[in-house]
């Protein structure tokens, strides 16, 4: 189990990652191998890849605020696994001429992804820490029980 801090470290690399992705990649300048792939999707208007790339750029924004925010983690871990997935699966089906070594790109994401799995199992869930009736651990509660 990963200690506080090296979870800390880890939410803010996955963060991190998406904010990159997101922001530099996407809308900022934007990158023209992305560009292309987005603009290689079939029955997509070449009009709409620039507005697409916005709207992909700015949930991946989004989702590195998710994982910032600790909020339903393996929810967001689940999320993450299928954009990567989803991500990975059209790049290589439609813009494969687009990325220089595909391989590569499955092996970087598969070990991006067992770090984001590492930080939505690295949070306990609050019903393992507490009860819901008065806030005592578990653990407490368990103790008192057992002395009774």
């Amino acid at each position: 189990m990963p200690t506080p801090w090296q979870t800390r470290c880890a939410t803010l690399a996955v963060a991190l990652m998406w904010g990159y992705e997101g922001l530099w990649c996407k809308i900022f300048p934007g990158r023209a191998d992305q560009r292309a792939i987005v603009e290689g999707l079939p029955l997509l208007p070449d009009a709409a890849a620039h507005a697409l790339l916005i709207g992909i750029g700015l949930a991946e924004l989004a989702l590195g605020a998710w994982v910032l925010s600790g909020y339903a983690p393996r929810v967001a871990a689940l999320v993450q696994t299928a954009l990567v997935l989803a991500f990975n699966t059209g790049g290589l089906l439609v813009g494969a001429d687009q990325i220089p070594e595909p391989g590569r790109l499955v092996v970087q994401d598969l070990v991006f992804l067992a770090l984001v799995w590492t930080v939505a199992t690295a949070h306990r869930a609050p019903a393992d820490d507490r009860t819901a009736t008065n806030g005592r651990t578990a653990d407490t509660a368990r103790t008192e029980a057992a002395a009774v």
